[in-house]
């Protein structure tokens, strides 16, 4: 089984599996074989297990999301790290900016962007979850980014913040030019017009039976 659809039907059984019990602990929800299994692809049980809660309760992110999010962490694990995590300190939210941080004037932004650098590096504590609920309200606000694109983006300029906020920027100011659009106007129903017959010297000719006799 490819890993995309083995991480889709864990998706799928994680979901029932909490509905079944809500309160079974991050550290007892999952089997060790799919344990070993997220190790493989560089996550941790404990954040696609926020992942679970989140699609059941809120409906959100989506599993396709889910599955986006997990290939660009796998990629950049694999590619990037050469499937080795390291031993750096997992970033906790006591360690984010605080979520009035401003970066040229949008507040929120510094903090989605170490959530997004943590996430890439696998070093986001799994107590916190990239994207939250917050995560998404402010991308959909902010140019309506889709999270595995925001961390692309991340990965795609190194973290430079300049280009992070020229490209949110860019997003922002689409977003709004869409939204400015005037809708088109309403057109007067034009009545069809009535048929007539033809003349009777336009008539089609009758046409003529051939004679097999």
């Amino acid at each position: 089984m490819e890993w995309n659809d083995r991480f889709m039907m864990l998706f799928r059984e994680a979901v029932e599996r909490y509905h079944l019990n809500t309160r079974t602990p991050v550290d007892r929800f999952f089997l060790p074989e799919e344990c070993d299994f997220l190790a493989s692809i560089g996550q941790q049980p404990g954040e696609l297990h926020g992942f679970i809660q989140d699609y059941a309760v809120l409906g959100e992110p989506s599993p396709s999301s889910a599955l986006l999010i997990a290939a660009t962490r796998r990629s950049f694990f694999l590619t990037a790290q050469r499937g080795i995590s390291g031993n750096a300190a997992p970033v906790k939210a006591a360690n984010l900016p605080p979520e009035t941080d401003e970066f040229q004037e949008i507040a929120y932004l510094p903090r989605i962007i170490r959530k997004a650098e943590a996430k890439l590096f696998g070093t986001l504590d799994a107590s916190v979850m990239y994207p939250d609920a917050k995560d998404r309200q402010f991308l959909r606000e902010h140019g309506d980014i889709h999270p595995n694109d925001f961390l692309q983006l991340v990965w795609s300029t190194r973290s430079d913040r300049q280009k992070i906020i020229t490209a949110v920027l860019n997003a922002i100011q689409q977003q709004e030019g869409q939204d400015n659009i005037p809708a088109p106007a309403p057109q007067p129903e034009t009545p069809e017009p009535a048929i007539q017959s033809p003349a009777p010297s336009e008539q089609t000719p009758k046409q003529t039976e051939l004679n097999l006799g």
